[in-house]
């Protein structure tokens, strides 16, 4: 069960970020079917969010499939009429009744939260109408998860998680841990993210994995997959069954990193969207600092050229 939601979740959530326009950009049909493999291992959950662009992937999986699904999706809404918008396109695009989980995306701390309360409002009051099961928010903050844990109204804590601690914002992962403890005590639902740092910590992707899996506070953790064989891969992993040595080759030869176009008119917002100042603009070109990217694309949503890919 997903905390106190009543919803129950598999362990491995599909995370739809690694399939969309801002990653693998894999055609719909192609990446629908690599959800829907997915399905038919045994995982119920996918988590997405309305900067992925994707909602058109979970449409075509979900159709004629007979088991219940659970979908997670996010926008950074301030205010309920944005809010509403925002329900409104993942009802129409996912072809859904309602919407399992709606979470405000990436907030920073207390203050954050506030400052879209208006937003998170109107989800209530969506709940209340069974138009969404749950309300909950994302986060790569130790601040947030803390003063999520204090808040009755969030159900749901999507909080970045790996054993470095690679993309925490405001201190270690042993303080993230501590966090994430007190939101279970009190009652949250937990599904971590990032357990790979992004595609870092690939190279020692079973350590990284059978760590978050260790961690009981972990309702589900979401995985980045974007091939049949990732889905093989983490699905073998999280039933505790043998994983091939040509398998584990396979995936491990499999490199990722950010596409800069030569388009790119150096305008500048990839590079104030990226937390993790990871980017850098100078005279005549955009530089990446890979020690610091996590992968996560959400520079590529920023460019109004689509120049900046992560595959």
């Amino acid at each position: 069960m997903l905390g106190n939601t009543g919803i129950p979740v598999s362990r491995l959530c599909f995370g739809s970020l690694a399939i969309s326009p801002l990653q693998a950009d894999l055609p719909v049909q192609e990446g629908a079917a690599v959800i829907r493999y997915a399905f038919e291992r045994g995982v119920n959950f996918i988590d997405t969010a309305e900067l992925y662009q994707n909602y058109s992937y979970i449409r075509e999986a979900l159709k004629g499939y007979p088991q219940e699904v659970v979908i997670a999706t996010k926008c950074y809404a301030y205010l309920a009429s944005d809010m509403y918008n925002s329900l409104k396109r993942a009802l129409k695009e996912m072809n859904r009744e309602y919407i399992d989980i709606f979470m405000l995306h990436e907030q920073e701390s207390a203050d954050t939260i506030r400052g879209h309360w208006d937003a998170l409002e109107y989800l209530l009051r969506a709940k209340e109408k069974g138009i969404i099961r749950a309300v909950g928010l994302s986060t790569h903050h130790i601040a947030c998860v803390e003063a999520a844990a204090k808040i009755p109204e969030i159900d749901v804590i999507h909080p970045l998680y790996n054993y470095k601690g690679i993309g925490i914002r405001d201190g270690t992962a042993g303080e993230m841990l501590s966090a994430i403890k007190a939101a279970k005590e009190a009652g949250k639902g937990l599904y971590g993210m990032k357990a790979l740092a992004g595609g870092h910590l690939l190279s020692d992707a079973e350590r990284a994995l059978k760590h978050v899996l260790s961690i009981n506070e972990f309702d589900a953790i979401a995985v980045g997959m974007q091939s049949p064989l990732e889905v093989e891969y983490n699905t073998r992993l999280f039933n505790g069954q043998p994983i091939s040595k040509d398998l584990y080759e396979t995936l491990r030869r499999k490199p990722r990193k950010i596409i800069i176009e030569d388009w790119c008119v150096k305008c500048g917002r990839c590079v104030k969207a990226c937390k993790s100042r990871a980017l850098s603009l100078t005279t005549d070109k955009l530089r990446v600092f890979p020690e610091k990217c996590c992968l996560c694309g959400y520079c590529a949503a920023a460019c109004p050229e689509f120049c900046i890919k992560v595959i």
